[in-house]
């Protein structure tokens, strides 16, 4: 059996434990006990237990909203509905409670780096899928402001009781809207003199910034030009 489909059958599995156990180490050895998998052969698959299994949560969202950005037509939307729509779409691929425990797990201070790994992934996938195209720090400004958004989007919905979670998609739109405005701050900036000579040093330094090139040297790199 591969690793895959050790991990698909344990997240079906760990739906019935998960929302009562958090991703504990009790929550894994039930899933696999009623997956049918040995104990030894999931700790291979997944080596850090449950950790690695909520991340295997996390990712398998982030296919899922891949695969309805993929299949619904985009064309006629603005570019930013397109980034609400694919958010939205990456919320409404997890279950609350699953993501509840996972937002628990990840506020821990030894897992909070695999969180924010996470997330970030998940901004990047959102932004490739868009087209997006930036080497330079554009790369990184534009995924870090979109964690702040899809983290604080989510760290919402856990809390929202209104129909279809209407007030969410509400916040949302707020949220992708003070964004554009900061990006027509920065574009204002970039064409006035001042402003323009102000940054020129900073701008200088983040001109070496390149983007990774996906997970060969991650986190990016530093160029000498």
């Amino acid at each position: 059996m591969q690793n895959t489909d050790i991990i698909a059958r344990m997240l079906d599995a760990a739906a019935a434990h998960v929302p009562f156990d958090g991703w504990s180490h009790a929550a894994f050895a039930a899933s696999a006990r009623d997956a049918g998998i040995d104990p030894a052969v999931a700790r291979a698959a997944l080596p850090r237990g449950a950790v690695d299994l909520a991340l295997a949560y996390h990712a398998a969202g982030d296919r899922a909203m891949l695969d309805r950005l993929e299949a619904e037509d985009l064309s006629q939307m603005r570019f930013t509905d397109r980034v609400k729509a694919a958010v939205r779409w990456r919320i409404e691929a997890g279950d609350r409670e699953m993501v509840r425990r996972g937002t628990t797990l990840f506020a821990l201070p030894q897992h909070a780096a695999d969180g924010a790994r996470a997330i970030w992934g998940t901004t990047d996938h959102i932004w490739t899928a868009l087209g997006d195209t930036s080497d330079d720090y554009n790369w990184y400004t534009k995924r870090a402001t979109l964690s702040g958004v899809y983290g604080s989007t989510v760290l919402y919905w856990l809390g929202d009781d209104s129909l279809d979670a209407a007030a969410t998609w509400e916040f949302l739109d707020r949220r992708i809207e003070d964004v554009m405005q900061i990006e027509k701050m920065k574009a204002k900036a970039n064409d006035s003199k001042i402003a323009s000579a102000l940054m020129a040093g900073p701008m200088k330094v983040l001109s070496h910034l390149r983007a990774p090139k996906r997970q060969a040297d991650m986190p990016g790199r530093w160029t000498r030009d």
